[in-house]
């Protein structure tokens, strides 16, 4: 199998299965015009997203990572009009340009949850959210810079509830985490993330690998239990 292939299927799943959906893509288009790097979850894991957090029923939503927000407004979609979703980015200019896509992803929502964009680096806005007491949350979605992937991790146990669900997005880092001598920070990021997940007898969980248009690698997938 080739990337090109791995493309391909992306395309003909992206136009066989999702969707148009002109807001989502009008949020990506923004984003690379201000110059926000490629690197938001494909359409087909965007619409992955959407779906589990239809299928849990969450009403509350924490996304640590928010880049563009495209992710975030896939999320959005699945919420009750009483919804929160809350989105921590560390980059000021980032945020902006998320905040600028959801309002205007979301305005033609008369029934649109009410979504936060949250500036500043995790370790000070985290603390903040647990003394505010804005959890319990139902959903956690971890897409944010991978050494910390064991740090954001801890957090989201904090913030839970029995149920709750944490997607952990790039754990699989085109295979590398299979490498006990990879010293890449990313890649040890992501293996602390999955040890630190197998040891914790609160969480039950799995990893799934994955390909396409962005390459080869797996999100892991787990829920509170205790």
């Amino acid at each position: 199998m080739t990337q090109q292939r791995w493309e391909a299927v992306d395309e003909y799943i992206e136009r066989e299965v999702l969707p148009e959906e002109p807001d989502l893509r009008d949020a990506l288009r923004a984003s690379r015009e201000a110059g926000l790097p490629p690197i938001d979850v494909p359409p087909s894991q965007g619409r992955l997203l959407e779906l589990l957090v239809r299928i849990h029923g969450a009403a509350k939503v924490l996304e640590i990572g928010t880049l563009g927000g495209y992710s975030t407004l896939w999320m959005a979609r699945a919420l009750p009009p009483e919804g929160l979703l809350v989105t921590l980015e560390a980059q000021p200019h980032h945020a902006d340009v998320a905040r600028r896509n959801l309002e205007r992803g979301l305005a033609d929502r008369a029934d649109a949850p009410r979504v936060e964009v949250r500036t500043g680096p995790a370790s000070e806005t985290l603390p903040l959210l647990e003394a505010e007491s804005v959890g319990p949350f139902d959903f956690f979605f971890i897409d944010a810079d991978k050494p910390s992937n064991p740090v954001y991790l801890e957090w989201a146990l904090r913030l839970s509830r029995p149920g709750s669900v944490i997607v952990v997005d790039n754990v699989v880092r085109d295979g590398a985490v299979a490498d006990p001598g990879a010293t890449d920070p990313k890649v040890v990021g992501s293996r602390k993330a999955l040890e630190l997940i197998g040891a914790e007898p609160r969480l039950a969980a799995t990893a799934v690998q994955t390909v396409g248009g962005k390459g080869y690698d797996g999100f892991a997938l787990a829920v509170v239990t205790g």
